[in-house]
Order: structure tokens, then C-alpha cells, then sequence
């Protein structure tokens, strides 16, 4: 059939030209959807027989959630459009109307709001408790509890939580647990294996690790992701291909960014307690940390990239440090290949009253640290000529 210039511009191209075999990267399929041969096809794609539509499943997203499943050692992953789609998505998919569950009080700011806004305004119970003692968390559980859901290093203190002891409180009870495992990445601890049903990653963070894409993971057994794909489909919160791509490339690099994070985060934290000008350093490497022992049992390669600090409590001498830095950023996220940091009080000054900082931990002279692979030399160098602050 002789088309016309108008309809030969939108089908001329579209057929790959030759044989394509074994490429060494994997290729990026930004189709909305696929084409189908009938009814009966459709029917058989509908069923996962094969992709259909990009919504449903995409090429790209499921390598990616390959790829996490093995580092989790779970039985599958679903891939969220942001760390917060993820937490969503677990949330809603498994608490119904009077349901319960109980959080640890030292989780994302951005979930307690979810919390508190979206699940009890759906009718479902929320509570706090303090999850570094296990007895807490058992104290807490009430008849309608369905979750438990922590962190295994709290922002922004570090504190480490034993995840084996929450867990088996948890299954005594028939509840289930879910962990938010950004800050410590397969690499540090797989929650699954320590009695975790359900690990979320922010994908933003150290898979990505470059600070170029957003995204997020849920992975768990075959059974829970069965259960918490149609409500995953519905709330369409799947990663685009493109970012999924990348994300699934950064993974390759992501042992050797993340090792050598985790090192440089222990020798700045000991550089650091050694300065008389710092008044406390918060990491588990550190003896004086309050869950050393246990994080020296349970952490695999190293203690996390994540620290902080507190100084005098001045924030003219705060600010004043921030603008003496010459390498280290002020950055609303973390887990980049280079080293930033935030200021938690002044990130939760609208939300929360001087004391309520304070209790929490949050005083004027605390600083957040996401350490990244420079040269420690450097790290160090930088931040003691910006402690001249406090001189």
C-alpha cells in the first residue's frame, strides 16, 4: 500500500534494522505501550503474560526491581516514583479503617506528616513509641495493630534500633514489619533477614547516589507484593523508565561508593571527637555511641555514611562555620557521592517549637553530615579550618 508523506513520517523507523543480540548495557524502553496481536493477547498480557502497557509493568523497572530483590535477598520489588510513593504505597495498601499501627517515634519527618494527615484522616490509628528498646515497641502493640514500621539508623541522632527484637515482638503478635532501610543500604544490613516482611528504600539516595534522580522501592516475599501490587497500580506511582535505567547503572558502582562512604563517615566522626571545639559526635562507630555494641554486632561493612555533630549552640557561629566550608554543601537530601549537610533545627523551625527541637535532640549548634568518597584528608582539613568558627 502507497502511503503518504504524513503517514510514512509516523511509521517509517519504527522496526528494528537488523539483528540485535546480548548488548553489554541494557536498553532503555520509554514506550507507553506495546502493541497487540488480539483479544486474546490482550487477555494475555492483562494476566503478566507480557508487557502491555507502561503503567502496568515496564522493562527497565523490572531489572531494576531484579536487581534490589537480589541485594535484599527478597522475592520481589516493586519500583516507586519517590521514597515517599513507596512509603505510600505500603501504607495504604495494607492499613484499612481501624487499623493501628505503631511507628518509632525517630523516623522521616515527611511520614510522621503522612501519618498524621492521610492514614488518620482515613480512620486508622497512629502511634509513637521509642524503638531502641524492644519492650517499647511490645508495650505499644494494642488487638488492631497491623504494622510496626521503623528506621534502623533514626535521623538525626544515629541511634540503632535492633531490629531482631522489635521483629519477634512484632510476629509474636501476628504484625507485621516494615523498614525503612535508606540510611543503611544492603550493603550495611538487610532487614529482611533479620525479621523484617516489608524494606523500603528512597532510591534518591545511595542507589542513585549522584543526586540526579528520584525514586523508591518496596521489597518483600512473593506473597506481600501480590497483595500490594493493585493498590500500587492504582495509585500510579511507578518510575519512569529513563530513571529507572539510571538507577539500575548507579547500582553497579553503588558497593564501592558506598564502602568507601561508610569509611570516610568513621574517620571523620573520630576526627571530629577529637576536636575540642565539638561538643558531641553522633555515629555508631564510635564507642561512646549508645548502640555500638549492637551495631558493631549486626552492621556488615561499616556503620552508615550518615553522622552528626553538635557545637556551640550560637547561630551566628553556626552560620559563620557554613560559610568558612570551601568543599562540603548545604543539601536538602543525602547520600550523594559527595559530602553534604544540613542544619536538622533550622529544616524543622515551622513545624516544631524551640523545646520541642530540643527535646527531640535538635539544638541551634547540631549538624547533619552525609559523608561522601573525597579524599578523608580533605573532609577533615574542611571542616577543622571551619571549626575556626568557634575559636
Amino acid at each position: 500500500m502507497q502511503l503518504h508523506l504524513d503517514t510514512q513520517l509516523l511509521y517509517e523507523g519504527t522496526q528494528p534494522c537488523g539483528e540485535i543480540r546480548n548488548p553489554e548495557v541494557p536498553a532503555i524502553y520509554p514506550s507507553t505501550a506495546y502493541i497487540l496481536d488480539d483479544m486474546e493477547d490482550y487477555d494475555f498480557a492483562n494476566r503478566g503474560g507480557r508487557y502491555y502497557y507502561n503503567r502496568s509493568a515496564n522493562p527497565n523497572r523490572d531489572e531494576l526491581g531484579q536487581a534490589i530483590s537480589s541485594l535484599e535477598h527478597g522475592g520481589g520489588t516493586l519500583i516507586c516514583s519517590s521514597g515517599m510513593a513507596a512509603i505510600t504505597t505500603v501504607l495504604l495498601g495494607l492499613l484499612h479503617q481501624g487499623d493501628h499501627v505503631l511507628m518509632s517515634q525517630a523516623i522521616y519527618g515527611e511520614t510522621i506528616e503522612l501519618a498524621g494527615d492521610l492514614l488518620r484522616g482515613f480512620g486508622i490509628e497512629v502511634s509513637y513509641a521509642d524503638f531502641t528498646d524492644a519492650a517499647n515497641v511490645e508495650r505499644g502493640l494494642r488487638p488492631n495493630t497491623k504494622l510496626v514500621y521503623t528506621e534502623i539508623i533514626a535521623n538525626p541522632l544515629t541511634l540503632v534500633v535492633d531490629l531482631d527484637a522489635v521483629s519477634a515482638a512484632a510476629k509474636r503478635a501476628g504484625v507485621l514489619t516494615v523498614v525503612d532501610s535508606t540510611f543503611t543500604t544492603p550493603f550495611v544490613y538487610r532487614p529482611l533477614e533479620h525479621g523484617a516482611d516489608i524494606v523500603i528504600h528512597s532510591l534518591t539516595k545511595y542507589f542513585g547516589g549522584h543526586s540526579d534522580i528520584t525514586g523508591g522501592s518496596v521489597t518483600a516475599s512473593r506473597e506481600l507484593i501480590a497483595k500490594l501490587l493493585p493498590r500500587y497500580l492504582l495509585l500510579g506511582c511507578c518510575l519512569d523508565p529513563n530513571t529507572s535505567w539510571l538507577t539500575l547503572r548507579s547500582i553497579k558502582t553503588m558497593g564501592m561508593r558506598v564502602r568507601r562512604q561508610n569509611e570516610n563517615a568513621a574517620a571523620l566522626a573520630k576526627a571530629l571527637s577529637e576536636d575540642s571545639r565539638v561538643r558531641a559526635v553522633y555515629h555508631p562507630s564510635l564507642e561512646t555511641h549508645p548502640q555500638h555494641a549492637l551495631a558493631a554486632r549486626v552492621f556488615e561493612t561499616g556503620y552508615g555514611a550518615m553522622m552528626s555533630f553538635r557545637v556551640e549552640d550560637s547561630h551566628e557561629k553556626v552560620s559563620d562555620f557554613m560559610h568558612r566550608l570551601k568543599l562540603v554543601k548545604y543539601l536538602g537530601t543525602l547520600g550523594g557521592i559527595r559530602t553534604t549537610y544540613t542544619h536538622p533545627a533550622t529544616a524543622f523551625r515551622n513545624e516544631f517549637s524551640r523545646q520541642e527541637l530540643e527535646e527531640m535532640g535538635m539544638y541551634e549548634g547540631l549538624i547533619r553530615i552525609s559523608t561522601g568518597a573525597e579524599d578523608i584528608r580533605d573532609l577533615i582539613a574542611d571542616f577543622s579550618q571551619a571549626l575556626k568558627a568557634f575559636d
